[in-house]
């Protein structure tokens, strides 16, 4: 029993430590956080076999265009909120029930199926894999059903023990993680069943995951020409991309910059757009746990999925950065017009030029090249800067995609 609750505890641990890795993150203790997560994460990226878990399935950095991507978004506050709500709940009853002497606990939540507490934890589990949607995360999750089931049968072991008159005529009209009636027509009763019915959610989750990975990246927005791909953080930048980007690329200090046998992917955003240090390392206000601001970050995160995307570093509570000193072109005032920032990045291990979606493939190496603030009415160049090559604003964290 004690190794199967140590097990437990050191997935659930590590499931919470990989899904809540966007709070750590902004907090003040991101550096002590990745100098021991981040070598983990950097073995997986570096193995063909492994390099997938790293991967992101669902938009966490570009603001969706699609509605169904919208919604699921949505649906990942929503089941991390009521999981844990449900959780407390579940939480109070027993305690209450144990510091009380009541026995067995068969009623509130109980009463519907024998493992409310572990449905809620398992809710919440889907939620933060939504919310921060690694590969990883979700595997993950599948480990940890796996134990939840087997903690729950030894739970009930011992409560049959203490309560068999009163527990075992309740096992047999309450279902174990859903109704009675949706668990038998569900999970089958014997063991090689129940063993093939956990084959298949694991199946259905990890399969889902690459499913809405697909979809996602058809459904960016994309501009292509060349050996140059761009992705807008907005989607109403698709149609400044259409018109601009094309002279963009024949800017001389932007020419000079790339290679013509070289692919690129560029990231194009508000010149404030808060989360760009998670894909190149563009000076100290983009190094989110340098600023005191967690915890509106963390419910704006939850709570208004799309609000810091949009709306920028004000957002957080931060300040308008202005130009980034070190800049060519120097610290001047905010310049009036559509300012954009365009981050790019060279690509390694990349399908052939003209595919668009091939930039985003799972074991694509992604290098910081350079940065550009341009204002796109006037087709003005206000500053361009050479970034660090293989890092972000957390170092050598596996730079996200989405």
């Amino acid at each position: 029993m004690n190794t199967k609750r140590t097990a437990l505890l050191g997935i659930v641990v590590l499931y919470f430590v990989i899904c809540l890795e966007i709070l750590i993150m902004i907090s003040p203790f991101a550096g002590f956080f990745y100098a021991v997560f981040n070598p983990f994460l950097v073995q997986l990226a570096a193995h063909p076999a492994t390099v997938w878990l790293t991967a992101f399935f669902l938009p966490h950095m570009v603001l969706p265009s699609s509605f169904l991507l919208v919604a699921i978004r949505v649906a990942g506050s929503f089941l991390v909120v009521a999981g844990l709500l449900l959780f407390l709940v579940c939480a109070l009853q027993i305690y209450y029930a144990k510091f009380g002497r009541k026995g067995a606990v068969t009623g509130g939540l109980y009463r519907f199926i024998r493992h409310p507490q572990y449905l809620a934890l398992a809710m919440a589990g889907i939620g933060l894999a939504i919310l921060w949607p690694r590969i990883l995360g979700v595997a993950l999750w599948c480990v940890m059903v796996f134990l939840y089931y087997h903690l729950a049968k030894d739970e009930e072991r011992r409560v049959l023990k203490d309560y068999a008159d009163t527990y075992r005529p309740y096992m047999e009209r309450t279902g174990m993680f859903l109704p009675r009636s949706v668990e038998r027509l569900l999970i089958p009763a014997t063991g090689a069943g129940r063993f093939l019915a956990f084959v298949l959610l694991c199946g259905a989750a990890l399969g889902s995951a690459f499913l809405l990975r697909w979809y996602t990246i058809h459904h960016l927005t994309l501009w292509q020409q060349g050996n140059v791909t761009a992705v807008a953080i907005l989607p109403e930048d698709g149609v400044k991309m259409e018109h601009r980007m094309s002279d963009i690329l024949t800017m001389a200090p932007v020419a000079a910059r790339l290679e013509d046998k070289g692919r690129y992917l560029v990231y194009v955003m508000p010149r404030d757009y808060v989360m760009q240090g998670m894909i190149a390392d563009t000076g100290d206000n983009w190094r989110l746990y340098k600023h005191h601001h967690t915890t509106a970050m963390i419910v704006d995160w939850i709570l208004h999925p799309f609000r810091h995307l949009r709306a920028g570093h004000m957002a957080m509570g931060g300040h308008h950065p202005g130009m980034q000193h070190g800049m060519q072109g120097g610290t001047a005032a905010p310049a009036a017009g559509v300012v954009r920032r365009l981050i790019w990045l060279r690509l390694d291990k990349v399908a052939p030029a003209g595919d668009a979606f091939g930039v985003f493939g799972v074991d694509v190496i992604r290098q910081p090249v350079f940065m550009a603030d341009v204002e796109l009415h006037q087709l003005k160049l206000l500053a361009i800067k050479d970034l660090p090559s293989g890092i972000t604003g957390w170092n050598h964290v596996p730079t996200p995609v989405f």
